[in-house]
């Protein structure tokens, strides 16, 4: 049987997700925020820290590195080009980084922040896996702090663009809250229904939600769904708008979320 990468949720804070990608006794994380549950997981799971890849500078998503650089000296840490001290190995679109002998594709999605990147890899894993961040979330898409509506709806259009079975591992619990805001730009979706009945039923045994399936966030979540001519009249009847773009449904379904 082939040796593959294994991916492992690690709860931090209230609602982060730290992932965990280990291979023969190796590990690498994922923006990890927070040191003290990183390490309890390493130690747990017996692995080594080799590797830390960062999406983007939110002190949420990088506020461990600092103690995880004292257990573990040799580490390296990859991540985009912004102004964490930490970040060794800087990368930017169309790069690959190799950790755990493979390969990840580095996707630049500014939008969030603007020096947000994600990375995706096909490489000695199961299901092609995304680890994006807070650009798509299960049911939706972060918050626009630095980039522009444009930016941000051509970056979740280059995710939208991977295969279909990719599986997206963000980097927060949002699930439930993102689905109860898409049923009301969506109501009449009703694969979005049926998602929202089994998602209240995970959180309500306390099961994690993500990674999600890249082909359910085409059919459930709305921030890759602004070409839907329901969505488009709920949010145009929301923003008072007589004509629109895409790009102006994607605004204004950004606001409306924001005030949710």
């Amino acid at each position: 049987m082939k040796n593959l990468i294994s991916i492992t949720a690690i709860p931090a804070f209230n609602d982060n997700y730290i992932w965990c990608l280990s291979r023969d006794k190796q590990a690498v994380l994922v923006d990890p925020g927070e040191a003290k549950p990183a390490l309890a997981a390493l130690e747990r799971l017996g692995l080594k820290l080799t590797a830390v890849l960062i999406t983007h500078h939110h002190p949420d998503h990088v506020g461990g590195l600092a103690e995880l650089r004292q257990h573990y000296p040799s580490m390296d840490v990859l991540g985009p080009n912004n102004d964490i001290d930490e970040i060794e190995t800087r990368v930017e679109e169309g790069a690959t980084v190799e950790v755990l002998n493979s390969v990840f594709s580095v996707i630049a999605v500014p939008g969030h922040t603007l020096d947000h990147i994600a990375y995706f890899c096909q490489d000695n894993v199961e299901t092609p896996s995304l680890f994006c961040g807070d650009t798509l979330f299960a049911g939706g898409c972060g918050r626009l702090f630095e980039g522009s509506p444009e930016q941000m709806l051509e970056s979740l259009s280059k995710l939208a663009a991977l295969p279909a079975e990719t599986l997206v591992y963000c980097a927060h619990e949002y699930t439930l809250n993102n689905l109860r805001f898409a049923l009301a730009v969506e109501p009449g979706n009703t694969e979005l229904q049926q998602r929202f009945k089994t998602t209240q039923q995970l959180r309500d045994q306390n099961v994690a939600t993500v990674p999600s399936k890249l082909d359910l966030e085409y059919k459930t979540n709305p921030f890759l769904r602004v070409q839907s001519p329901e969505l488009q009249r709920n949010v145009a009847h929301w923003a008072n708008l007589k004509n629109w773009t895409n790009t102006e449904i994607f605004a204004n379904l950004r606001s409306w979320k924001d005030s949710f």
